[in-house]
């Protein structure tokens, strides 16, 4: 039986385009609901049918960050509020989940779910069961890593100081009422500051390179700018002095923040040494939201599948809205020799007319 390996990340999945009162979500990132049901079926029909076809959502498919919970965006995260977040996000988003569990049902059809920075609440037993029971299938969970026949599937943000995990405490019981996420500081950072920036530039995180939107900022919105800048110090300062064992951060740590951040990192050099295992051949990264494909020697790739939500380049080759709904699919060649991975873009079914997203 021939098989394949689709890698999707970075879907942002969240409350959905419409609120229940019939107000825009300004806050949704993910409007391509159709296209991905059509993605969904198209590999369980015509050349695919009688595949054997894995799905590895390598993170951040669903946006727990950006859901809120009774009208509150939490960095206090229990298994309760998590499960309420996953419900809600899955309303928001029936289409895709009916064709998710369509394609779960076809014979030889597998899902694996890696778990990003934005859906950490992936970790908890109540969200895994509930997503399985929406997807109708039972769904294969890892922490950080997927390794296979010499393929390395990471999300990414373990490469990052702002949104690395600590993989042995993935929760914080010690004197509370009931266990925690234990939250990284970049979703601390998003939750308490990015978010109430959002609030006016829905897009300001999704668009680059940031230093050009700096710039434009400072002119067009200058008090803004100046104003979020000065929060932003205070924020930090504050982090450095907080007694909240959550958010305390030494400046040794601070600087090293700082010195890695970035609002579209660079994961290259990352890849490059996991690379370095003779085991492994292929890396695939998200998080960046940056589709990329590098090579190192004839037989070392690295790929980051990008993003499904929209970008808007300042740069001049690529002046405007990018949209590329990027993926990676493995195939195992017939001879039996290594799988091989290709960046792919998906279209959709031709369409005459669809909707324009507006917020």
């Amino acid at each position: 039986m021939k098989k394949l390996k689709l890698i999707i990340s970075d879907l942002h999945l969240g409350r959905g385009r419409t609120l229940e009162g019939g107000g825009t979500n300004s806050l949704e990132e993910f409007y391509f609901g159709k296209k991905l049901a059509e993605f969904f079926n198209y590999y369980c029909s015509g050349e695919f049918r009688d595949y054997d076809v894995e799905l590895i959502i390598n993170g951040d498919f669903l946006n727990f960050l950006q859901t809120d919970y009774r009208g509150h965006f939490l960095t206090v995260v229990t298994e309760g509020i998590a499960l309420a977040q996953i419900r809600a996000i899955v309303d928001g988003h029936r289409e895709v989940f009916q064709a998710m569990r369509a394609f779960a049902a076809h014979p030889n059809r597998s899902v694996t779910y890696v778990v990003g920075n934005h859906d950490q609440a992936m970790l908890w037993p109540a969200t895994r069961e509930f997503f399985d029971s929406v997807v109708g299938a039972a769904v294969r969970y890892k922490n950080i890593v997927h390794f296979f026949d010499g393929v390395h599937v990471e999300h990414g943000h373990m490469h990052e100081a702002a949104n690395r995990l600590d993989p042995k405490r993935f929760f914080l019981k010690r004197n509370l009422p009931e266990p925690i996420l234990n939250l990284p500081f970049g979703s601390h950072f998003f939750v308490d500051f990015v978010l109430k920036i959002k609030e006016k530039h829905p897009h300001i995180d999704k668009v680059r390179p940031f230093n050009r939107v700096l710039k434009w900022a400072l002119f067009n919105e200058t008090w803004f700018t100046l104003t979020s800048l000065a929060k932003l110090t205070v924020y930090f300062i504050k982090t450095m002095i907080s007694a909240d064992p959550r958010r305390h951060m030494p400046l040794s740590r601070v600087l090293r923040v700082l010195a890695e951040s970035a609002v579209f990192p660079d994961l290259s050099e990352s890849a490059r040494r996991v690379l370095t295992d003779e085991r492994v051949h292929t890396v695939i990264f998200g998080h960046s939201h940056v589709y990329q494909y590098r090579q190192w020697g004839a037989n070392k790739e690295y790929f980051n599948t990008g993003t499904w939500t929209d970008l808007t380049s300042l740069d001049i080759q690529s002046l405007g809205k990018i949209t590329k709904l990027t993926y990676v699919l493995i195939e195992y060649p017939e001879d039996g020799g290594r799988p091989r991975g290709r960046l792919k873009e998906w279209r959709g079914y031709h369409r005459i007319e669809e909707d324009v997203a507006v917020s």
